[in-house]
């Protein structure tokens, strides 16, 4: 595999050909036929001719955004409604438009052996495909650049020696701030040519990370590459230990269902749920970077006291983790379900409706049977309610026929509403308050202990009760376990909205009753599950997958696993990997693809007094390195470490925060550590790491998700003894 680098160039290895560039001017034109020394200088220098088809790209799409912002919608808008949806759209194409500097246009080539009719899905012989973040093309409409989700760009991703699916060369580009660089082929018919690893691969894999979260869309490999084209009719659960890629693959299997099928999924939506805030705003650039500007993001907190209807703060979470394993449970579900149907009451007396000189009565016994029947069809308790007004006047209809007369709809609507009929409705299916009856619930133990009888234990119930009841849902002081049961109740009451398709990231975390919460949100859609059971860290974590899909209601969904890790360093996940029998025994660990060993250290501090100064040493030391550093400790430990590093003069950032390549440190507490990553870590006491979580395996879990932040380096710091699995 050819690699080609100007001298200039830091990539630049030893097995690679070093050839010295003059960079291109922006402005090159590749298209003319006329022989001068300029266009001689491009056939004879390949690096000189990609960068002029990457200035003429530029101009293309740059062209492209100004043909959108010089639209004139004025004589195509009926009315004002028209013109501002209009409007928004054309912002939205704009914004797709944008060309970000630092962003290559492109990031490969590939070169078709034959063709094959005129379908791009096949390839064209004499012809190259530019594969990049999106479309491009000239001002004929000719493509300049394809855009990676297409059908003709899957084989730059899934192409090999073994199969090269018509492909004779595949080319990778290098590129130092948004400069293109350097290239490399593979020549994926020629058997003479030897198969070596990408460099220019293995450099973007382990470039450093400055900033939010980036795309991995030329990096993304075959196995990733089957996932993200997955399509969008089935649901798939994705179990990837550290580095795996797993929450890059939800993204771009996104952007991929976005392009497959945009029309469908602008009308029903998309939503990626993230485990907490500062998780979401790292990865919040990923999508706006492959030109995807409208899938939500949000928080399963969010989902549960957001939307019509909910009214719920969570303000407190200080609630025991017995009791929020219990709020957690399946069960719950039924002992809501009960609860709520109890407010149906059987009706003892007639219903008298009274039009004109004439009486209408419906007995007590045909209306119980209108209300066993809606009890019995089990559809939803607001749905019944609205339904029985209708019934009983469909009766009283049946009636006025029988009588001669002929009524229509506007009569049946009438009844409907007669006042008789609304008290009966209220007597009979009174309204449910979602807040009210889950604040009963943890209130009035014998109100819980008649609709969780045969569900629930007596000490499950008692831990289930408040100490001090609150008034009223406004002044109660919700967890977020019980917000969930409130979602809960509310979908008892009327159907939660579906949407298309929804990302979970960090599912292992999550309770039954929050899958089912989740679930509510796809139920008409499908799922992308991504997690990890060794990195579950509640005390009500998953123990399996196929549970965990159970209770989201997606049964069926595929589960793949991924295994190999192109983030964590060797040395560093094996590291790590110790702890994998005694918190997750049977999980296959995470084989490291990263050739070079990451730097690591582990040392043991003699006196608790000098950890913070070893640990603020170990942080000034990562600061001479290229990239991020997390300090990762114990929540407690905190405040001591945030005084050390700003009595030693180093400014630092919390999780969430933007890193700069002026402000590179970030302090992390370790309850937040998860799904983040940073080119080198600091880690401080391990044991106060594990000792924080309710129990020893939890804690070993905790540690494991702190151990494998690091891209490029580790230092862990310690004065107390090491968990057992981790000495030497």
């Amino acid at each position: 595999m050819p690699a080609h680098v100007p001298d200039s160039d830091p990539s630049t290895t030893s097995s690679t050909t070093a050839i010295t560039r003059t960079p291109t001017p922006p402005n090159t034109d590749t298209s003319t036929s006329t022989s001068t020394p300029h266009t001689r200088d491009l056939a004879d220098d390949p690096l000189a001719r990609e960068r002029a088809h990457l200035a003429a790209s530029r101009s293309a799409l740059r062209a492209m955004r100004e043909d959108v912002e010089n639209l004139d919608i004025r004589d195509v808008t009926a009315n004002w409604v028209n013109a501002a949806v209009l409007t928004a759209q054309i912002d939205d194409r704009i914004k797709a438009l944008a060309d970000l500097s630092h962003t290559p246009l492109f990031f490969g080539r590939l070169d078709y052996l034959h063709t094959v009719g005129a379908d791009l899905t096949e390839g064209s012989a004499g012809e190259n495909f530019y594969i990049g973040r999106r479309h491009v093309h000239d001002a004929h409409g000719d493509p300049m650049v394809i855009d990676w989700r297409a059908p003709v760009s899957q084989p730059f991703y899934r192409a090999s020696r073994k199969d090269p699916q018509d492909v004779g060369l595949r080319r990778r580009f290098g590129y130092t701030g948004g400069e293109l660089t350097a290239y490399e082929d593979e020549h994926l018919t020629d058997a003479t040519e030897n198969e070596q690893t990408s460099k220019l691969l293995q450099a973007e894999i382990e470039r450093p990370r400055v900033g939010p979260m980036r795309d991995i869309v030329a990096t993304i490999q075959p196995e990733q590459d089957e996932i993200v084209r997955s399509g969008l009719a089935g649901s798939v659960c994705v179990q990837g230990g550290p580095g795996t890629g797993k929450t890059a693959v939800g993204l771009h299997r996104v952007a991929y269902l976005l392009y497959a099928h945009r029309e469908r999924l602008a009308r029903t939506g998309t939503l990626v749920i993230g485990p907490n805030r500062s998780f979401l705003h790292y990865i919040e650039q990923v999508l706006p970077a492959l030109g995807e500007w409208e899938v939500k993001q949000a928080t399963v907190d969010d989902l549960v006291t957001s939307g019509a209807g909910a009214g719920i703060e969570i303000r407190t979470t200080e609630e025991p983790a017995a009791t929020s394993v219990i709020k957690g449970d399946a069960r719950m579900a039924e002992v809501l379900r009960r609860a709520v149907r109890a407010h149906v009451t059987m009706p003892t007396e007639p219903v008298v409706v009274v039009r004109g000189s004439r009486r209408w009565r419906v007995p007590a016994y045909e209306l119980e049977e209108i209300v066993r029947e809606l009890l019995t069809r089990d559809i939803r308790y607001g749905a019944a309610r609205e339904a029985l007004p209708r019934r009983i006047a469909h009766q009283i209809l049946v009636r006025m026929e029988e009588a001669g007369e002929a009524p229509d709809d506007r009569v049946q609507d009438t009844v409907a509403r007669n006042p008789a009929v609304k008290q009966a409705v209220k007597a009979i299916w009174p309204p449910v308050d979602p807040a009210k009856l889950v604040l009963r619930l943890i209130s009035d133990a014998g109100f819980l202990a008649a609709h969780a009888d045969g569900i629930l234990t007596e000490n499950e119930q008692r831990a289930l009760l408040h100490p001090r009841p609150a008034r009223s849902p406004k002044s109660a002081k919700w967890s977020a376990a019980d917000a969930v049961l409130i979602d809960e109740a509310r979908d008892l009451v009327e159907r939660t909205h579906s949407l298309g398709h929804v990302v979970l990231d960090e599912a292992q975390d999550l309770s039954p009753m929050q899958y089912r919460a989740v679930g509510r949100r796809c139920s008409t859609g499908s799922a992308t599950v991504l997690g990890d059971l060794a990195q579950g860290t509640t005390p009500w974590a998953t123990g399996s997958w196929d549970e965990a899909l159970r209770h989201l209601g997606k049964p069926d969904a595929i589960v793949e696993e991924l295994t190999a890790g192109f983030r964590v360093p060797r040395d560093v996940i094996a590291y790590a990997s110790r702890l994998l029998p005694l918190m997750s025994p049977g999980l296959t660990p995470v084989s490291s693809v990263r050739e070079s060993a990451g730097a690591m250290s582990v040392q043991f501090v003699p006196s608790e007094a000098d950890l913070d100064a070893a640990v603020v040493a170990a942080c000034a030391e990562a600061l001479t390195h290229e990239g991020s550093i997390g300090l990762i400790a114990a929540d407690a430990r905190i405040p001591a470490l945030a005084k050390a590093l700003e009595a030693a003069g180093h400014s630092w950032l919390s999780p969430g925060e933007e890193t700069t390549a002026a402000s590179r440190l970030t302090l992390v507490p370790a309850s937040l550590a998860k799904g983040l990553e940073y080119d080198y870590v600091v880690l401080d006491e391990p044991a106060a790491v594990v000792s924080a979580e309710p129990d020893e395996r939890t804690g070993l879990r905790r540690l494991y998700v702190a151990l494998t932040r690091a891209v490029s380096g580790l230092a862990v710091r310690h004065a107390l003894p090491l968990p057992e699995a981790l000495r030497d």
